[in-house]
């Protein structure tokens, strides 16, 4: 059985996940993710019982808000999904603007589920009032409730009794981390998203956070960070300092859509750097992943949600 995914979120290391997972230590007490997003690290670490606990965090607080409302009640936000799906289709363009504006009055968190289903790239993207305003994808309506209360249910199933949720500043969190814990961090991405930049719902400074990875890595945390990348033969975003004395993963991502669409050839590659601590426990070396075809990461043995 695939780990359940319902959260459909631009950015998510849905498939590079298991190859992440490798450079985890066996058996840990607690995982950590500041920029948790859809928290796809998170259940793809809790499928494979890695971790005894998990602290999922993001900034945006309607998405905090929307993971732990799965996790811990995913039947009531089954059936708001699958009332709000089955009203879209008499005018369903019509109706995601309407409960886009809703969203943006009331930040209710089960609206978001529908939107990031439903919208371009499942990508969340705010203007300058800070108002989601992502436009629908006109070629789908979104996941089907069947489907989604089927995610919904794996997904309490791997984390519930085992996490906490919350919508910190990621320097809030880093400062209660320990020996004990495993960090993993996937910061807004620095390729695209500047510091005016709203296409996401948060950027941070760069010398900032690598003043906070100083900071980790005075106090012996292992973490690991998902940062820059390249396309073809451009580059993204600021690398990590070698002052940092970082262990550099380079993992090949699949094939640039944009480039794709414009007749080119591309393979995307996204850097995955190990703390030092880490990298001595796992015995990491500087290494580069190809992406096999059709790669996912399955559990280890079927399992029943719904026992």
């Amino acid at each position: 059985m695939k780990v359940p995914h319902p959260i459909q979120y631009q950015g998510s290391k849905r498939n590079l996940a298991s190859i992440i997972l490798r450079y985890f230590p066996d058996k840990f007490k607690r995982l950590v993710e500041p920029f948790a997003g859809s928290a796809a690290i998170s259940i793809a670490c809790a499928a494979r019982e890695k971790a005894i606990s998990y602290w999922i965090n993001d900034l945006n607080k309607p998405l905090a808000n929307l993971l732990e409302l799965i996790i811990n009640n995913p039947n009531e936000v089954a059936d708001f999904y699958e009332n709000i799906w089955n009203q879209q289709h008499q005018n369903s363009l019509e109706h995601y603007y309407r409960v886009r504006e809703e969203f943006n009055t009331t930040n209710d968190p089960k609206l978001l589920l529908y939107l990031l289903s439903r919208c371009v790239k499942g990508s969340v993207r705010y203007n300058t009032d800070g108002r989601f305003n992502q436009s629908p994808d006109k070629r789908r309506r979104g996941k089907r409730p069947e489907s989604m209360r089927e995610q919904l249910l794996g997904f309490s199933y791997l984390l519930r009794g085992k996490s906490i949720t919350t919508s910190f500043d990621y320097k809030n969190v880093l400062s209660h981390v320990n020996k004990d814990d495993i960090v993993y961090m996937d910061p807004p991405y620095q390729g695209v998203c500047g510091e005016k930049d709203l296409r996401y719902f948060s950027s941070i400074s760069h010398n900032e956070y690598i003043t906070a990875l100083i900071e980790l890595n005075d106090r012996q945390i292992r973490y690991l960070v998902s940062y820059d990348g390249r396309s073809g033969n451009k580059s993204y975003g600021k690398i990590l300092p070698d002052t940092l004395s970082l262990t550099l993963i380079e993992l090949e991502a699949g094939r640039s859509t944009q480039a794709t669409l414009l007749g080119r050839d591309v393979v995307t590659v996204e850097s995955l750097y190990l703390s030092p601590h880490l990298a001595v426990e796992v015995s990491a070396l500087p290494s580069f992943h190809k992406r096999r075809s059709n790669q996912q990461m399955l559990l280890m043995e079927p399992q029943d949600f719904f026992g």
